[in-house]
């Protein structure tokens, strides 16, 4: 039950994600498209719609807030308040992007054990069987044993999508924190 209640919970998350990936690489580029043809940043920034769900747009829209802020300081401390915001709002977006990729590492490692343990368990119930029944047959340890490899297969089966799908989303995560690290520094270099 805990390898059946794993694996669905590890495709609800990789469904999840995925669409997530394919949605922020879509407004992401529709964001970096209009910012680099935009004349100006914070004229830019005024066309940005007030609730947004895309992780640049929002890093964005936190580092042109603290740029509004301090205009009124010297341009040494303006960029290093605008640097301090881009470092924080990015932070809180990756944190947003790679929730529960824990979880799926932690199913793609745990669950082929779990599903061992199950193995062990019910061969040790196979030869419990053939002890007490004092007959060797085929008949009185196959059900055990058919039993204890249906447990490997969960834990395969659990295991499996969940570490494929956590490297292939690490790998997107990565991308697009590169993405994120670039946007930031050509903007503080525009500022």
């Amino acid at each position: 039950i805990i390898l059946l209640a794993s694996s669905v919970y590890s495709w609800a998350l990789i469904f999840e994600k995925y669409r997530m990936f394919k949605k922020i690489n879509e407004s992401t580029k529709k964001f970096e498209d209009k910012f680099w043809k935009s004349k100006s940043a914070e004229g830019f920034s005024k066309t940005l719609p007030v609730k947004s769900e895309d992780p640049m747009t929002l890093i964005f829209q936190s580092a042109m807030n603290e740029l509004v802020k301090t205009r009124s300081k010297s341009s040494v401390v303006q960029s290093a308040r605008v640097e301090r915001i881009l470092e924080i709002s990015t932070d809180n977006q990756i944190k947003d992007i790679e929730k529960h990729f824990t979880f799926l590492a932690t199913i793609g490692s745990t669950a082929p054990f779990i599903g061992l343990f199950g193995t062990v368990w019910g061969i040790m119930n196979s030869f419990q069987s053939i002890a007490i029944s004092r007959n060797t047959s085929l008949a009185i340890v196959a059900p055990g044993i058919a039993e204890a490899l249906f447990a490997t297969a969960l834990g395969l089966l659990a295991a499996i999508p969940a570490v494929v799908a956590y490297n292939k989303f690490n790998s997107d995560s990565k991308r697009y924190i590169s993405r994120i690290d670039n946007f930031s520094k050509r903007f503080l270099s525009i500022m």
